[in-house]
């Protein structure tokens, strides 16, 4: 690192009125705090080595820290980024850690502990979906009173309830980031996925690549957590630009259900042909990354399913497939989480042209 600055991007003022508080009357909300990290290389005035910065888009219940280090003290991707000449900007998502909640603006809840041992740190116990068993890579049980577990999880955050709400919030905070910085690369993470799609679409010229880890799907319901539909716009709660054009999506959409070829992934609703085109998240290119042993891999081969059926330009990145195996869905603060890294930049200078 050779310099360190923070900024605030986003936020309106609103008129906020509440009867058992005193801070009613002109309030702002919606700002999201960005975090901006130049490596020795982009110093004094001298350009950075890389010619654009990377924006980490963090997921639910989580902070900037995500990025920084890992529970057990070891470097994080920020770290491994900077060393490689690219500025990065770390943030928290509006309404969350150092970006403001409004108390008259929605709710907030909290995960608990179970949901999180269940989903992240040591699924292979609960075993609640058939690839669950393959994680070995958490460092630590996973449990309370296990010191990287109790660090995670004093990390989780409140969040905003209403995911509208949340979602409208994140894109025009990132979009505003954006019109800032100029161009960039985004790397978004779980519940940061659909913000990343909708900050792409309103952007696609300042979006070089995106690196979706994990992104929240799969297309049009949910499965594992939750269940039912989800995503009316299929990779996203809110609009994004189609081909035909799409006004109303329950009446827009012809969809089908398309059986799994095994019982250990989750059949896709995707799409009738002819499919419906994504013209603006076509314009970059989109790496789709899923772990060995995540929830995600039961059934993001349905997401990559519906962006190559909706014309993006995405490439599947499965972690056992190039021997990378146990991890689960907090692959970048996990044991092996400096042997992934590489693997995503050698992505980005393959596909992003300077």
């Amino acid at each position: 690192m050779a310099s360190r600055s923070y900024f605030y991007v986003g936020g309106r003022y609103e008129d906020s009125v509440s009867s058992k508080c005193s801070y009613s009357g002109r309030v702002m909300t919606g700002q999201m705090y960005v975090e901006k990290i130049v490596p020795q290389s982009g110093s004094w005035g001298q350009p950075a080595k890389q010619q654009y910065p990377i924006v980490f888009m963090t997921g639910g219940s989580q902070t900037a820290t995500n990025w920084l280090n890992t529970p057990d003290g070891r470097a994080g991707w920020a770290s491994y980024f900077l060393s490689k000449g690219y500025i990065v900007y770390l943030v928290d998502q509006p309404q969350r850690g150092r970006s403001p909640w409004v108390p008259t603006d929605g709710t907030v809840s909290i995960t608990n502990v179970t949901f999180v041992q269940n989903f992240f740190t040591s699924g292979q116990k609960a075993k609640l979906w058939p690839q669950a068993h393959l994680h070995t890579q958490w460092p630590g049980s996973g449990e309370p009173g296990d010191s990287s577990f109790d660090a995670f999880y004093a990390g989780e955050i409140q969040q905003q309830t209403n995911s509208t709400k949340v979602a409208e919030n994140n894109i025009n905070a990132f979009v505003a980031l954006l019109d800032l910085i100029g161009d960039a690369i985004l790397i978004s993470h779980s519940q940061a996925g659909p913000h990343g799609w909708g900050v792409g679409d309103r952007r696609p010229d300042n979006v070089k690549a995106i690196i979706a880890l994990e992104p929240e799907g799969p297309p049009f319901e949910n499965q594992i957590i939750g269940g039912g539909p989800a995503r009316p716009y299929g990779l996203t709660t809110l609009p994004l630009t189609y081909s035909p054009a799409v006004k109303n999506p329950a009446l827009d959409f012809k969809t089908e259900r398309v059986k799994a070829k095994s019982k250990d992934v989750s059949d896709c609703v995707l799409q009738k042909e002819p499919a419906r085109k994504l013209v603006n998240l076509s314009k970059f290119p989109v790496l789709l990354y899923v772990t060995e042993a995540s929830y995600h891999a039961y059934y993001d081969h349905c997401t990559l399913a519906y962006m190559q059926q909706a014309g993006m330009d995405v490439d599947y990145l499965k972690l056992p497939e190039v021997g990378i195996m146990g991890n689960a869905h907090f692959s970048f603060m996990e044991k092996n989480n400096m042997q992934i890294a590489p693997l995503l930049d050698a992505w980005i200078r393959k596909v992003v042209r300077e």
